[in-house]
C-alpha cells in the first residue's frame, strides 16, 4: 500500500511494516514524505490487528536525515510548534512498540526516526551519525533529548558536536543498538523480534512501556505513583490470572519464554 512516493505500507497481522522507499535519495525524507510517515504511524496506532511495527529503509539505506536538496529549493519540510515534527511521527508517543530495522545510514533526521524508535535492530554496516552537523542543519525531531537518554550525556555530546559516524559494533556498546544482525537481514530479523513481542499480554507490555516514558522528569515517589496507577490499569484487565493459570500448567517455568 503507498501512501504517496517514497512511503509504503506492507501488513502481515500482527505486523505492520513502514517502508521508506525512495533510495535515488538515500530515503531522505520530505515535506510531503514526512506527513505521509505520520500518518503511516497514525493507521498503526489505530488498527487494532496490528501489534508491532517496524520501520525499515529500502535500498540497503535506513534514512539519510531530511530531504537537503528540496530544503535548498525552497521546497522544506514542515516547520511548526504543534502537530507533526518535520520528520513525521517523532512527536507521537504511540500505545504500541515500533522496532527500526536499520541498514547503512541511520544519520542527521534518519538517526533521529531510529531514536523515535523503542528498539533497534542494526546491520553490521550500519552507520549513526549526526551528519547534518556539517551543514547548520539542527536536530529538530528529537535527537537532543532521545540521544542522550539513550547513551548517556558525554557520547550524545561528543555525537553531536563532531558529527561523528558511529559504527553498528559502537551503537550496540553504547546501547543505541538492541541487536547486530548480519548485512540484509535487519527487516527480517526486526519482524521476527516484532512477533515474539506480538505474543506476550499486549495490556501489560504497553503499560509498562508508557510507565518508562512517562517517567522521566519526575520525582522519584510521583514516578512510582505513576507506575502503581498503570499497573492497576493492568491487574483491572485480568490477563495476570489467565497468565498465572498458564504457569501453574507448567508454562514459562525455569524462564522459558
Amino acid at each position: 500500500m503507498f501512501l504517496c512516493m517514497g512511503i509504503k505500507i506492507e501488513i502481515d497481522y500482527p505486523i505492520y511494516t513502514v517502508i521508506i522507499d525512495n533510495p535515488k535519495v538515500k530515503n531522505a525524507i520530505g515535506k510531503e514524505s514526512a506527513e505521509a510517515l505520520a500518518n503511516a504511524f497514525r493507521q498503526f496506532e489505530n488498527d487494532h490487528k496490528a501489534l508491532v511495527a517496524v520501520l525499515w529503509g529500502s535500498g540497503g539505506t535506513f534514512c539519510a536525515g531530511a530531504n537537503l536538496k528540496a530544503i535548498a529549493k525552497g521546497k522544506g519540510n514542515r516547520i511548526e510548534k504543534e502537530g507533526d515534527g518535520p520528520m513525521g511521527p517523532t512527536r507521537m508517543l504511540l500505545s504500541k512498540p515500533v522496532i527500526a530495522a536499520v541498514a547503512g545510514y541511520a544519520v542527521a533526521g534518519g538517526l533521529e526516526l531510529a531514536l523515535w524508535c523503542d528498539l533497534r535492530v542494526v546491520e553490521k554496516d550500519a552507520i549513526f551519525g549526526v551528519f547534518c552537523r556539517r551543514f547548520g542543519v539542527p536536530l529538530i525531531d528529537g535527537g537532543t533529548i532521545r540521544l542522550p537518554r539513550l547513551i548517556g550525556l558525554s557520547r550524545a555530546m561528543d555525537m553531536i558536536l563532531t558529527g561523528c559516524p558511529v559504527s553498528a559494533q559502537e551503537a550496540y556498546e553504547w546501547g543505541l543498538a538492541n541487536r547486530i544482525v548480519k548485512n540484509g537481514h535487519a527487516r527480517t530479523e526486526a519482524e521476527a523480534l516484532a512477533r515474539e513481542i506480538a505474543r506476550f499480554p499486549q495490556v501489560c507490555m504497553r503499560n509498562d512501556r508508557l510507565s518508562v516514558y512517562g517517567q522521566f522528569g519526575l520525582e522519584l515517589l510521583e514516578a512510582l505513583r505513576k507506575e502503581f496507577e498503570y499497573g492497576l490499569k493492568t491487574l483491572e484487565k485480568g490477563e495476570f490470572l489467565e497468565g498465572s493459570t498458564e504457569f501453574v500448567k507448567g508454562k514459562g517455568k525455569h524462564g522459558k519464554f
